[in-house]
C-alpha cells in the first residue's frame, strides 16, 4: 500500500537539500526541514542490511546528523547577527509584540543564569528557534552565552529527528507510513516543548 521511500532520498543531493532547508527555516519556519531529515533517515534504514550496515547509496546517519546540526547552528548565527545589527527598527518590532518581548526577557534571564534549556526547548517548538535566535541578537546577548546552547539544540534536534526516521523504518518498514508516524512523534515533541516554554517562567 505504501511505496518505499528508499529510492526517493538515495543520493548525495539529499544532504544539500537538508542543509538548505534547515539553514533557511529559521527565517521561514514553515519549510519542511524536519520532513526532509526524517525522510533521509528512513532512506538510510531502507539501505540497511541485517547487520545494520548502511550502503553508500543512501545518507549515512552520522553525516546526516552532523549536516542538519551544522546547518541549524549556522542559521541561528545568521539570524542572531542580523538581529544584533537590526537597530531601532527591530527593537520597535519586538516591543510591539508581547510574545516576542516576553521571549526576549525570559531568554535573557536564562542565559544570564548560565542555563540555556530554553534555547534547546525552542529548537523543537514551532517557530521557537526563530524567536530565540532573533531575540538573543536583538538583546545583544553574548555569543559565548548563546552559541554553545544553539549547538546543543541543533545536535539534539538533528539526532532525535534522524533516530525517529531510522528506527521508525526499522519497526514499520521503509514506507511512507513509517515516515508519517515519525513526523507525528517529531511534531508531538514540538508541542510538548512549546507547552513547557509557555508554562515555566524560567524555561
Amino acid at each position: 500500500m505504501f511505496e518505499s521511500v528508499g529510492s526517493l532520498a538515495a543520493g548525495p543531493w539529499i544532504y544539500a537539500a537538508v542543509v538548505v532547508s534547515v539553514l533557511l527555516d529559521v527565517f521561514v519556519p514553515v519549510l519542511p526541514s524536519g520532513v526532509l531529515v526524517i525522510t533521509a533517515a528512513t532512506a538510510a534504514a531502507a539501505g540497511s542490511g541485517a547487520a545494520g550496515r548502511v550502503v553508500h547509496a543512501v545518507p549515512d546517519l552520522l553525516a546526516l546528523v552532523l549536516s542538519a546540526a551544522a546547518a541549524s547552528v549556522l542559521g541561528d548565527l545568521v539570524a542572531y547577527r542580523l538581529a544584533w545589527r537590526g537597530g531601532e527598527r527591530l527593537d520597535r518590532a519586538i516591543a510591539r509584540s508581547r510574545r516576542l518581548t516576553t521571549a526576549q526577557e525570559r531568554l535573557g534571564e536564562a542565559l544570564a543564569r548560565g542555563g540555556g534549556a530554553l534555547v534547546v526547548l525552542a529548537r523543537f517548538a514551532p517557530a521557537g528557534r526563530s524567536v530565540v535566535s532573533f531575540c538573543a541578537g536583538a538583546a545583544h546577548r553574548r555569543a559565548r552565552d548563546f552559541v554553545p546552547w544553539s549547538a546543543l539544540a541543533g545536535l539534539s534536534w538533528a539526532a532525535y529527528s534522524v533516530a525517529l526516521g531510522y528506527y521508525g523504518a526499522q519497526w514499520l518498514g521503509p514506507t511512507w507510513l513509517a515516515t508519517a508516524v515519525s513526523l507525528v512523534a517529531l511534531f508531538g515533541a514540538g508541542a510538548v516543548a512549546g507547552y513547557w516554554m509557555r508554562r515555566s517562567p524560567t524555561a
